[in-house]
């Protein structure tokens, strides 16, 4: 199975930048803040690769053709769920990106807590001291789904960086094996790898 036909993605033409992007659903930011500790390798990357997506840049729509995406995060949330969606018809390699994208990690201590609503009743009503009432406005707060998941739950995800966050030398390491020229088309349906 060809890889592009399943995300609805264009082959890149061969002489073509690579189009990588980054995206965060729930999650605190660190895998980010790892990326970022690349320091000066970024204006490696910035030689053969397009960054087209990132909290770190100003971007507001997610693209088409995307090579590869580093999801960091747990999809918790409506919003979360609708771009992961979007991220997966729109990207060649969807890699999850530190623990809360592979295994839902801090974002998901919520679940044994019971449903979104009864905690947001406790932490906004009952132990609020000043104001209290829920945040409910639409689309400004985008409403909790009633399990908080891994990004393999929802999308088929093509590999896994582990770490929380993943050091910048397993990043680095990852990028580079993504983008070595001649690098193989993503796995087929239901085959994973480790980065």
């Amino acid at each position: 199975m060809d890889p592009m036909s399943a995300t609805g993605n264009q082959p890149s033409p061969a002489n073509s930048r690579a189009r990588i992007a980054t995206v965060w659903l729930g999650g605190c930011s660190g895998c980010h803040m790892s990326f970022l500790d690349l320091d000066e390798w970024l204006f490696e990357l910035a030689r053969i690769a397009d960054v087209v997506y990132s909290p770190v840049a100003d971007i507001k729509e997610y693209p088409e053709n995307v090579d590869a995406v580093l999801v960091e995060g747990a999809v918790a949330n409506t919003d979360n769920l609708e771009l992961i969606r979007k991220v997966r018809a729109r990207t060649k390699v969807v890699i999850s990106f530190g623990d809360c994208a592979i295994t839902g990690n801090v974002t998901a201590l919520r679940n044994p807590l019971g449903s979104p609503e009864s905690l947001l009743r406790r932490a906004y009503i009952e132990e609020a001291d000043v104001q209290p009432g829920i945040p409910e406005e639409r689309p400004i707060v985008p409403e909790l789904l009633p399990r908080v998941l891994p990004v393999h739950h929802v999308v088929k995800v093509d590999a896994f960086l582990h770490g929380c966050p993943p050091s910048p030398e397993r990043i680095r390491t990852a990028l580079e094996q993504l983008l070595k020229p001649n690098q193989p088309a993503a796995p087929e349906k239901d085959q994973t790898r480790e980065l």
